[in-house]
This record gives structure tokens, C-alpha cells and sequence, in this order.
């Protein structure tokens, strides 16, 4: 049987915690900085854990 291989971009756009979770950066950092406040992009810059029913199909790419 072949083995089988990592969605590469799935590895690139999240990560695997030690307890399992898989997390994921937050969207709305890319672009129109200037307009944010420094509050919103400070809170946008955190790490946010991925939903269940998301983390099921990422793990499955992620060959977990």
C-alpha cells in the first residue's frame, strides 16, 4: 500500500497542538491595516483554534 502524503498546503496554513488541536491563523491581516484600529489588529493576531467540524477534514490532510 503507498503511503500517503501531506497536503502541502494544509501543512503551511495550520498547526497541530500537543493536546491535538489544530489551529490556524486569523483572517483579516492582509491588507487595509491602516484603517483598522491597533486594538483589532492586535486581536487578529492571535492563533485561534479551528472549529470541529473544519478539524476533521484538516487532519485528514494532514495525514493524523
Amino acid at each position: 500500500m503507498p503511503k500517503m502524503k501531506t497536503h502541502s498546503g494544509t501543512k503551511k496554513r495550520f498547526k497541530v497542538t500537543g493536546s491535538g488541536k489544530i489551529m490556524k491563523q486569523q483572517a483579516g491581516l492582509r491588507h487595509n491595516l491602516e484603517v483598522k484600529s491597533t486594538q483589532r489588529k492586535s486581536r487578529l493576531n492571535h492563533d485561534q483554534v479551528l472549529a470541529p467540524a473544519d478539524a476533521k477534514v484538516i487532519k485528514k490532510l494532514l495525514g493524523r
